[in-house]
């Protein structure tokens, strides 16, 4: 038994049971035991891998998509160039370098970066050592005011998501609890939540959605923001347009794991729904939802994974035509995640989405 699995077990029977957006908050959050804030989690050593590791081409599209929409609205002077959870700032570090080739941008550029891990907080500006001094937030309400560019992969999955079945007209959510010493599933009495009435006209008795009240809010300022001072931001993630289904799941060591095995040495995830995003960050317009893989295509992944091949010896040739699958096929991360943006509606159609 982990050490916050026996400190849940001792809240939940003082005080009850858990949402399970509060157990996926404790788990990953922690202060002193929460997954994120005690770990470097990626890479092979780690316990899952994310596109930024698996080749800087990923990096590279994602920092000319940013260029090329900071050219269409006029190069401002200054603009917030803002990642949320950077990882190890792989992705941030690859941004840079492509985007830094267009003159102005780097010089536009002011780096924030919103990281709640004091362990990846290190790593970080360690890897952008060179390339620019980020400043870091717990949460994007510090980030100044100003036009915004902002970049968001593989972020709002990790946002506590609760979960709901559905009981006749109403619904029923789901809690973690105890049961025989150990943490369990189990569920509230019949609720109504008003987030929910409109799912009663696409669900039936038994279904399950899923609800992230963190991630609309963070989709709602950032917004807010794009439509009062301009700019973009880009959201890719796993997950569609409206949830349906049990989505949480829990990754060790690179294997799906029971979401109640071995709380704070797990990483914890839902799908993302991208309907709840767009409504959210009204007035801001938001883009078609497309898959990573397209999107990247539409950027020229294909013509740079052929320029780095042609001048690379057979073996790294096959390395860098490996990672292009992965990033873009069908069956790998190519249709699993899904690409959208947020931006002025007077303002251009971001690259990479415009049919």
């Amino acid at each position: 038994m982990t050490p916050l699995e026996t400190a849940l077990i001792e809240r939940i029977s003082r005080t009850g049971p858990l949402t399970t957006g509060e157990f996926m908050a404790e788990c990953l959050m922690h202060p002193a035991h929460g997954y994120y804030t005690t770990r470097d989690p990626l890479g092979a050593a780690g316990d899952f891998i994310t596109a930024p590791e698996i080749s800087q081409m990923f990096g590279e599209m994602l920092g000319l998509f940013l260029a090329q929409c900071w050219l269409d609205r006029g190069r401002p002077d200054t603009f917030r160039l803002v990642e949320l959870g950077p990882g190890r700032g792989t992705l941030m570090a690859d941004i840079l370098r492509a985007a830094g080739r267009v003159p102005g941008f780097s010089d536009a550029a002011d780096l924030h970066l919103v990281e709640g891990s004091p362990t990846l907080r290190g790593i970080q500006t360690d890897r952008l050592s060179g390339l620019a001094t980020p400043t870091h937030h717990d949460s994007i309400a510090t980030v100044p005011d100003g036009s915004l560019f902002l970049v968001a992969n593989e972020f709002f999955d990790a946002l506590p998501t609760r979960q709901f079945l559905r009981d006749g007209p109403a619904w029923r959510e789901r809690l973690v609890g105890v049961g025989d010493g150990q943490l369990a599933f189990g569920l509230s009495d019949s609720t109504r939540p008003p987030f929910l009435e409109h799912r009663l006209a696409d669900t039936s008795a038994g279904d399950l959605v899923e609800h992230a009240p963190a991630a609309a809010a963070m989709a709602g300022d950032i917004g807010r923001r794009i439509a009062d001072a301009g700019g973009v931001a880009l959201i890719i993630d796993y997950g569609d347009w409206r949830s349906l289904g049990d989505t949480l799941q829990a990754v060790r060591r690179h294997e799906r794991v029971s979401p109640l095995t071995a709380p704070g040495e797990v990483d914890l995830t839902c799908h993302v729904e991208f309907e709840t995003l767009a409504m959210a960050a009204a007035p801001a317009a938001h883009s078609t939802m497309v898959a990573q893989g397209t999107f990247l295509e539409r950027l020229g992944i294909t013509a740079r994974a052929n320029a780095l091949a042609a001048r690379a010896d057979a073996e790294t040739a096959e390395t860098v035509a490996a990672q292009h699958r992965r990033l873009t096929q069908p069956g790998e991360m190519g249709t699993l995640f899904k690409a959208m943006a947020l931006y002025r509606p007077t303002d251009p159609t971001p690259p990479g989405f415009d049919e």
